[in-house]
């Protein structure tokens, strides 16, 4: 490695940020860069460790004691080669992954780990900047056309494979703009969407067709795919959410979280929040805004954090965030081992923005004021009880505990139960698994229909977007494999790699 004791001389630093009171004023990326200096020591601090556990824990496969040192070296093209080799879109993992990686550094066995999300992040801006990313053509055309629904992650990264292999890719998505839950879902404090465009304009520039309010199913005919396509790849995410069917659910101002930050992704882009492409169905016909308002978001991951992050930039009078499990420890446990993923507690930058949390807690009833607004939310305490492996198991409410709390606006982030099944899954007659998620074994990614494949949330249920990634990466192998016989794809769990 560049520096065998960088370890010991350098600590884990992270970069700076704006100030609370001034990025909470507007939807900007607020994460600031390293100095070079601070770059090269973060560089530095990557370990030669006999087996380099990350590369297990991140789901590309990401090489990353080998861009570690490429960076210290300040070999900017070998260190856009090596991220690039393995991961598609390292400017989206780089800013919103929760880096498992990081997790399953050998550092971490005692010291902080190596600061792997922005280190991977710094490589791929700075290599737009010294312009070596450049659109990679295939350099022949097989003749063979294939459909890419959906243009999330998934998606976008099966297109970007199918199009190196030298395939005819459209990508067909029923939103107005490609990236799906990246423009969508994730705020642009977090991922501002200039990023996705210039990734998007790549990519046409190498050959994928993107065709937008082509929801398949309903304005674009499933049957007429089947007929002018060789292989179908469904990447359509898992969008149906988790809904909390208790007393006063219809009251005014209970609403689905993936409804709330959308709306306002749209508003940032300057487009009407209640235009919608004629394609959607039980669409909020009502503006969602928290300026004013209680805000309750029930539900403690990501997505959660991301409402808390928006309400704070409304103006909310309070923000609250419930969730059901008991609060989870600050640091490693007996049954939670390095290199496996730990269940640590989690702040975000929104929550250092202003949030109350409160844990083991569940909501009893929506209360309504006589219009039918919300207007409160009854609750009640939770006491688990833990398993043999220590996780909580069993919960009982506390007597005594349930109360009211104001609240004008709920959010309902508790994540996603399938993806949508109607339309495009039943007219295609695909088979479900237990879950209601699409049936595909990660072998073959390939559905009942022998030309559709699967790949994604769509396949594996609701999860991260470097696992999204993944798997559109290791899918396109697949559905290159069928059409042609062998593919040279890149592939994480393949033993020869070669690029094509």
């Amino acid at each position: 490695m560049g520096k065998p004791t960088g370890f010991l001389e350098f600590t884990r630093e992270l970069p700076g940020k704006r100030p609370v009171a001034e990025r909470v004023k507007d939807y900007n990326e607020f994460v600031l860069r390293y100095s070079d200096e601070k770059l090269n020591q973060q560089a530095a601090r990557c370990m030669d460790c006999g087996i380099p556990f990350c590369h297990n824990g991140c789901p590309l496969g990401n090489v990353i004691p080998e861009f570690n040192d490429a960076v210290y070296r300040q070999n900017w093209e070998e260190a856009y080669d090596i991220l690039s080799s393995t991961n598609n879109f390292p400017e989206f993992t780089g800013r919103i992954c929760p880096a498992p990686c990081e997790t399953a550094c050998v550092l971490g066995i005692n010291q902080p780990a190596i600061t792997i999300e922005e280190i991977e992040k710094h490589i791929i801006e700075i290599a737009f900047e010294k312009r070596l990313v450049k659109a990679r053509k295939p350099n022949m055309r097989t003749g063979k056309k294939i459909a890419v629904i959906g243009s999330g992650p998934a998606g976008l990264a099966a297109a970007a494979q199918l199009n190196y292999a030298g395939h005819s890719v459209t990508v067909f998505e029923r939103d107005e703009k490609p990236g799906g839950l990246l423009r969508y879902g994730i705020p642009d404090f977090k991922l501002e969407k200039w990023v996705i465009d210039r990734r998007i304009a790549l990519m046409e520039e190498e050959g994928v067709v993107f065709r937008c309010h082509a929801n398949v199913g309903v304005n674009v005919k499933v049957n007429d795919l089947l007929r002018e396509y060789q292989a179908i790849v469904l990447a359509g995410g898992s969008t149906v959410p988790r809904d909390l069917t208790i007393p006063g659910r219809d009251a005014k101002g209970v609403h689905f979280a993936m409804e709330f930050l959308k709306q306002q992704n749209k508003r940032n882009e300057g487009a009407d929040p209640l235009a919608h492409p004629g394609i959607e169905s039980n669409v909020v016909a009502e503006n969602i805004l928290a300026d004013g308002r209680n805000v309750i978001v029930i539900g403690g991951g990501d997505t959660g954090s991301d409402c808390v992050g928006t309400s704070n930039r409304h103006g909310a009078v309070s923000v609250t965030q419930f969730e059901l499990l008991p609060k989870p420890p600050e640091s490693r446990t007996p049954f939670m081992p390095w290199p496996t993923y730990p269940m640590l507690l989690k702040t975000s930058t929104s929550h250092e923005e202003g949030c109350e949390r409160h844990w083991a807690v569940a909501t009893k009833e929506f209360v309504k004021d006589e219009q039918g607004n919300l207007k409160a939310l009854k609750v009640v305490d939770l006491q688990w009880t833990a398993s043999a492996d220590g996780r909580p198991a069993q919960f009982a409410e506390v007597e005594g505990s349930i109360r009211e709390l104001p609240c004008e606006l709920a959010l309902l982030a508790m994540g996603f139960v399938h993806p949508l099944q109607k339309g495009l899954l039943d007219e295609l007659g695909i088979e479900l698994d237990e879950r209601g998620n699409v049936k595909a074994t990660e072998k073959a990614y390939q559905t009942n229909i022998a030309k559709v494949f699967a790949a994604g949330d769509i396949r594996r249920g609701q999860s991260l977007v470097v696992w999204a990634i993944s798997e559109g990466r290791e899918c396109a192998r697949k559905v290159d494999e069928f059409l042609m016989g062998q593919s040279l794809l890149e592939t994480k769990d393949a033993s020869l790699t070669v690029a094509v």
